[in-house]
């Protein structure tokens, strides 16, 4: 899943003149009144590409036809090459527009604001309510309404060597203090031998990783103030994120300067034993070596025991503004977030968007901590022009320079004119 794709291109959605009426539907007819029944129609859903198993997918066709009779509903697969514009001109058209659609929840800021999605709030409680993943809501929220709910995410955690851990004489850390010193002990003592070992792997352009400590502390990217954007990485709690990130990268990781296709294989020097521990998502794991006997462990927090907060990828899903047939649209959302449909998502490795269901994950055993850290987790901004901080890099370069020395002072000082200038741009 590739949901930071094409991000300088949904920014200028955001500029572009969809013509749509924010919270109405694109046809006063789709709404049937009460106690009467939407009239037969033909409904399309767009998934994304690797999102929605096939088997989930059958029978959410079946289960919709079953229950409206004379009504069909077609599922079309999107790659996420390309999909910026082909959202753009098919959400602007009631003849064009999907029903159903799933997008990378950093996106949902941007298409919420413009008005691409009709609102939800009054059926949150009804979909999953607080066992719904709260970040992924406030990505899909313009003040207190709900546009696009979560879907499914994807939970970062550790992965570690219980054999190096043992030799080293190291146990898992239990606070963001214990995880620097445990990094350290492990890269002095390099208990196999190995040159060049150090005790962690994480890519200097592993943004998402990196947030953990900038999150876990308080801090964030920007906060709104009124209507403006406002940076928030010279804050004492961004701060003290960020002292803690550049100590880590002194001596005890691995990774630095990688590239980001680097990035996308963290488990590569963990097989060959040149660190004892990676971050990864949940697909990690099978690309892990049959050889060595591996554990996992979540970003801890501040406290000891606690549990810190990390950014999560997935995505999320909505009616689109423009579908004429909103009444069978919010059907085909209530058995999106059924526990049939759920269940069949975790199975797939997913978090699914309501955690009650997590424990299903079928290729997880770690299912419950998988659980815990995407419902404890935290997005990017929920801004309009995001995307035009991620389509310009900003948030991978200051994590680089973060990485690879740079002063976190004077680079957040940096960062923050950079960003704000972005995200308040009309």
């Amino acid at each position: 899943m590739k949901i930071n794709r094409s991000a300088r291109a949904i920014a200028l959605l955001a500029a572009a003149s969809f013509a749509l009426t924010a919270c109405s539907s694109g046809d006063d007819s789709a709404a049937p009144e009460d106690g009467a029944s939407a009239a037969p129609a033909d409904l399309k859903v767009w998934f994304m590409d690797g999102s929605v198993p096939d088997d989930a997918q059958a029978w959410l066709k079946t289960e919709f036809e079953k229950e409206h009779e004379g009504s069909t509903l077609t599922i079309e697969i999107q790659q996420w090459d390309g999909i910026v514009e082909k959202i753009q001109t098919a959400m602007t058209s009631e003849s064009q527009t999907p029903d159903i659609v799933e997008v990378g929840n950093t996106q949902s800021p941007t298409y919420t604001a413009v008005g691409a999605f009709s609102e939800l709030t009054d059926e949150v409680d009804a979909l999953g309510g607080d066992d719904l993943i709260q970040s992924f809501i406030a990505a899909g929220s313009v003040g207190d309404k709900a546009y696009t709910l979560p879907f499914y995410g994807g939970s970062r955690i550790f992965y570690y060597d219980k054999d190096t851990f043992a030799k080293a004489g190291v146990e898992v850390p239990t606070s963001l203090d214990e995880f620097n010193e445990v990094a350290k002990t492990l890269t002095e003592k390099n208990p196999n031998k190995v040159d060049g070992f150090k005790g962690a792997y994480i890519a200097g352009v592993d943004q998402h990783t990196l947030e953990g400590w900038l999150y876990t502390h308080g801090g964030q990217y920007a906060v709104q103030d009124g209507d403006e954007w406002v940076g928030n990485l010279e804050s004492p709690e961004s701060q003290e994120a960020l002292e803690q990130v550049s100590d880590l990268f002194a001596g005890s990781v691995l990774g630095a300067e990688d590239s980001v296709a680097a990035a996308q294989e963290p488990w590569n020097d963990f097989n060959e034993g040149s660190v004892a521990m990676f971050s990864g998502l949940t697909w990690a794991e099978p690309n892990i070596s049959a050889d060595i006997d591996y554990g996992v462990f979540a970003l801890p927090g501040i406290e000891a025991g606690t549990l810190g907060k990390t950014f999560a990828g997935g995505s999320n899903i909505g009616i689109a503004a423009k579908s004429k047939n909103q009444a069978l649209a919010n059907d085909v959302l209530e058995l999106l977030f059924s526990e049939d449909f759920q269940v069949m998502m975790a199975q797939n490795g997913w978090v699914p968007g309501n955690t009650t269901y997590a424990d299903a994950q079928g290729t997880a055993p770690n299912a419950k901590l998988l659980a815990d850290v995407a419902a404890n987790s935290q997005l990017t901004p929920a801004a309009q022009n995001w995307a035009l901080v991620e389509g310009a890099n900003l948030d991978k370069d200051f994590w680089k320079a973060i990485a690879t020395g740079a002063d976190p002072a004077a680079t957040a000082k940096e960062y923050d004119a950079k960003m704000v200038e972005l995200l308040n741009k009309k």
